[in-house]
Order: C-alpha cells, then sequence, then structure tokens
C-alpha cells in the first residue's frame, strides 16, 4: 500500500520503516501513528527483521503540537490508550527483533518510540531528550517503564525533570542504547545487524524478547520456569537442529528463522 508519512521496503528479509515527515521533524500524527501500525504488522508476513530510523535531520521530534485539538483533557487518554499503547506494544512484544537507527534528534514520544525497540544504534551527532515537562507534561508512551529499567531511577529522574538532551555517546555510555557510530556509517551499520538478525534463528529471537521483557516482572522461580518453557519451544525449531549440525559438521549455519 501507498504511505503518506512513512516509506516501507522490504529486501533481502530486512524491513525498513522510515519515518518521512522532514519538514515537522518526523513529528507523530494521526496518519503517521496508523501507517506506523500497519507497517508493523505486516512486517513479520514479509521480512525477518527491522529497521526502523528517520529521513532529514530528526528521528522523531515527538507528538505533532499542531494537533492541538487532540491534547485536550478529555482527548488525551483516547489518544494514548487507542493509538501510541497499540504502536508501543507492537514495537516491544512483537516477534521479530527490531533496530532504531537514530539518525538525529529524538525528542518526546520519538525518544520512547526508539527506546522500545530491541537494539538503538545512534548517530554522533543525534540526541535523546525526554523532552514533556518543557511543556507541563510527564513522559508517555512508555517512558516512565523503559527510562529506569534501562538507566536506572536517578537518571530517569534527571532526564524526564530536566529535559535536558542527552548526547548520544552520552546515552551508550548510561545504557540506555546499544551503539553510537559515525553520523555517515548509521545507515550501513544499521543494515549490516539487521542482515544478521534476518539470517538469524528467528524462534530463538522471538522467545529471547519475550523472556527478557518478563523478566522484570517475575521472581526468579518464575523466570526459570518460563526459561524451561520457551527453551523447550525453541529446541522443537528447525533452527536448533540445523544449529547443532552445523556445529558437528564445523560449518557456518543455514538459519530458515524457523
Amino acid at each position: 500500500m501507498a504511505y503518506e508519512t512513512i516509506e516501507y521496503s522490504v529486501s533481502d528479509s530486512i524491513a525498513t520503516i522510515r519515518l518521512n515527515r522532514p519538514e515537522k521533524t518526523n513529528a507523530l500524527n494521526r496518519t503517521m501513528r496508523r501507517e506506523l501500525v500497519e507497517a508493523l504488522s505486516r512486517a513479520p508476513d514479509e521480512a525477518r527483521a527491522i529497521v526502523l530510523t528517520g529521513s532529514g535531520r530528526a528521528f522523531c521530534a515527538g507528538q505533532d503540537l499542531g494537533d492541538v485539538e487532540r491534547l485536550a483533557e478529555l482527548e488525551i487518554v483516547e489518544l494514548l490508550r487507542e493509538e501510541y499503547e497499540p504502536l508501543i506494544r507492537l514495537i516491544h512484544d512483537g516477534p521479530l527483533p527490531i533496530i532504531a537507527a537514530i539518525n538525529g534528534t529524538a525528542a518526546g514520544a520519538g525518544a520512547n518510540l526508539a527506546l522500545a525497540c530491541d537494539i538503538v544504534i545512534a548517530a554522533r551527532s543525534a540526541e535523546f531528550i525526554q523532552a514533556f515537562a518543557r511543556i507541563g507534561l510527564i513522559p508517555d508512551a512508555g517512558g516512565t517503564w523503559f527510562l529506569p529499567r534501562l538507566v536506572g531511577q536517578a537518571r530517569a529522574m534527571g532526564m524526564s525533570l530536566l529535559a535536558e538532551p542527552i548526547p548520544a555517546d552520552l546515552a551508550a555510555q548510561w545504557g540506555l542504547i546499544w551503539e553510537v557510530v559515525a553520523d555517515e556509517a548509521l545507515e550501513s551499520r544499521a543494515m549490516e545487524l539487521a542482515s544478521r538478525l534476518a539470517s538469524g534463528p528467528g524462534t530463538a529471537y522471538r522467545l529471547t524478547k519475550q523472556a527478557l521483557r518478563a523478566s522484570s516482572a517475575n521472581d526468579l522461580e518464575t523466570q526459570l520456569a518460563l526459561e524451561a518453557r520457551s527453551q523447550a519451544e525453541a529446541a522443537q525449531s528447525r533452527d536448533f537442529m540445523e544449529g547443532v549440525m552445523a556445529f558437528i559438521e564445523k560449518r557456518a549455519p543455514r538459519f530458515e528463522g524457523r
């Protein structure tokens, strides 16, 4: 299908989703949120890994404040529950590994959109801003859940209350993101990682995501039980059998993703 606010393409089992409102610093409006949900929903049928990035000088500036009528007190709950939550859940809970390639500023909901992804890499010139306090709001789109788990309570509180830009290098030092690369190397690095994931054991990736996501809410006994169930499922996959045979035959495995 044709999209108005994003670009979507699939090549070599990698789905690339590019936010494409550069004149609005890729701010999220209703159309973009709906198109992202559609693209993320179709990708598992067409690809084995996803790259999410932006066009122009920003990754995503967050909510499009031009949609002021949507920010009224009586509508903001509906906006978050019906448009942002499904989007964040698709990224966070989806079966495919998702790489966020942060090409510039990621602010507000745009920052938290990135942090919902599985691996976040950033251009050295990029920065992350929990900008909500600047307009009298609290972090949403999962921000109050992601931040303490990624950087701890003290840094999460400072980022949220002070709303100061966090440069990419510092974000990597804090454990907010996986890796920083030179600006000109961002896209090639993202595709290199995505290619590795797209050729890897898809069932194991899906189960790994689920187990790691669940761990923050589980005690050790519950998590050990989850690991046992998930490992049993992984051991039934064709990729596991291929991995074992490749090890025995001393060759690189040829995973099918299932």
